[in-house]
């Protein structure tokens, strides 16, 4: 089991950071990756905001994008109240930790801007939606609010892991590896005139990038499958 790093995606405050990065030294969460902060990093309005959780700002590691960011993880969850359209599975904050404690891979947790939260292709990378069951006539939840829930129901379950009998299971592919699936996807179906007509062309990514984030695949099925595309696209002459 490994913990959950916890991503927080084009931030806006450092009082935000700093109080979100309180709320998981709380819960025994040291891993912060941050997406393009508006006010760059570091942010001196931070420190005080988080009120001595200084290792977690210390540790916090800045990236260009959130595939970037969550490159090392297998598993990737979207915190937002909405589905957005997407076809992926929703869980809640105690079905995603349950979850998380029972991989023996990395997983991270993307947390959108306070005012606009997560993009429709920011939650798209993800493999499902946690959303946090709240008053449907009043969702206001900041920040710090919504990382200290998904935080403490981490650490309800994190002694409850069992390890896995028999043999152990194959690794599970990265989040780069399955991207590097999709973009040889997308070029393969490129070259292959399947977008068409142009107006639908971002649906019609946005369901092949969701179909194959939702299998779960291993390392090995990653390498296979990549192999089937290259030889489609360039079979061997026989």
């Amino acid at each position: 089991m490994t913990a959950p790093a916890i991503v927080l995606v084009r931030p806006q405050l450092g009082e935000n950071i700093g109080k979100a990065a309180r709320a998981m030294l709380n819960f025994g969460l040291t891993d912060m990756r941050l997406v393009r902060p508006r006010d760059g990093w570091p942010n001196p309005a931070a420190g005080p905001a988080a009120s001595g959780a200084d290792i977690v700002l210390e540790k916090a590691k800045v990236f260009d994008s959130v595939p970037e960011a969550v490159a090392d993880c297998p598993h990737v969850y979207a915190t937002t109240v909405r589905k957005r359209g997407l076809v992926i599975p929703v869980v809640t904050p105690e079905v995603a930790a349950q979850e998380i404690c029972g991989h023996a891979e990395g997983s991270a947790i993307l947390f959108g801007a306070e005012r606009s939260g997560l993009e429709t292709e920011e939650v798209a990378i993800a493999q499902k939606i946690l959303t946090v069951p709240i008053n449907p006539d009043f969702r206001s939840l900041n920040l710090a609010q919504a990382v200290i829930l998904v935080a403490y129901e981490w650490s309800k379950h994190q002694d409850l892991a069992v390890p896995t009998e028999g043999e152990p299971a194959e690794p599970r592919a990265t989040q780069a590896q399955l991207e590097g699936l999709i973009v040889q996807m997308d070029e393969a179906l490129d070259q292959a005139g399947y977008y068409f007509p142009p107006d639908r062309v971002p649906a019609t990514r946005k369901t092949m990038r969701t179909i194959l984030s939702k299998a779960g695949w291993s390392n090995r099925e990653i390498q296979a499958l990549r192999g089937m595309l290259r030889t489609l696209v360039n079979p061997r002459k026989r």
